[in-house]
């Protein structure tokens, strides 16, 4: 069992980078509280999951997106 299968296909990797890329400097631009943390932190798993090409939502779910199946 593999452990980065890609299950993402390119457009919606796109997508989430570029969500992640307004979602993690949050709480440096905001001030900081809770709120403005999970959204950094949200952040961040989006950018891992953009950079990676895989989801472990949409593998617990067995949802692929991505046409070429590996």
């Amino acid at each position: 069992m593999k452990l980065f299968i890609t299950n993402q296909n390119r457009s919606e990797r796109i997508v989430r980078f570029i969500v992640s890329l307004f979602l993690l400097p949050t709480p440096f631009v905001l001030e900081c509280t809770t709120y403005t943390m999970i959204l950094g932190i949200l952040g961040g798993i989006l950018l891992f999951n953009s950079v990676v090409g895989t989801c472990y939502i949409y593998r617990v779910l067995g949802i692929s997106t991505c046409s070429i199946k590996k």
